[in-house]
């Protein structure tokens, strides 16, 4: 079975785009917005749930909403202490994959080296 495609977000943050434009040619990027903040139901742990779900994966948009209601959810649960059954974990574990926040998902992506600086350039360029 192929892999999922790379949503066109996580390739524009990774540089996968960069690297294989040909991939990434085709059809254009549906019209959304970011994130954004937490709803106004969720309370301290959730809220705070949402932030650290926010800054671990910043290609999630709007559309992306549903999911990190559920796995911001779960995981306050878990920051709380609270007893979490071994379901929910899976949810989240699921919840985190489809987002692409996996270790596995993560090791899909190919994140381009960062450019290295020449001492020279100050003087030349």
């Amino acid at each position: 079975m192929p892999r999922p495609q790379t949503p066109r977000e996580a390739a524009r943050i990774t540089g996968a785009d960069r690297n294989h434009p040909s991939r990434f040619a085709r059809g254009s990027a549906p019209q959304t917005v970011p994130l954004g903040e937490p709803l106004d139901w969720m309370k301290g742990e959730q809220r705070a749930a949402w932030d650290l779900i926010r800054r671990e994966v910043p290609w999630l948009m709007e559309s992306d909403r549903a999911l990190v209601e559920i796995a911001a959810s779960i995981r306050a649960r878990v920051m709380a202490g609270e007893e979490v059954g071994v379901s929910a974990l899976n949810q989240l574990r699921m919840c985190m994959a489809q987002m692409g926040a996996t270790p596995a998902d993560r090791s899909k992506v190919a994140v381009p080296d960062e450019p290295r600086e020449d001492p020279t350039d100050r003087f030349f360029n």
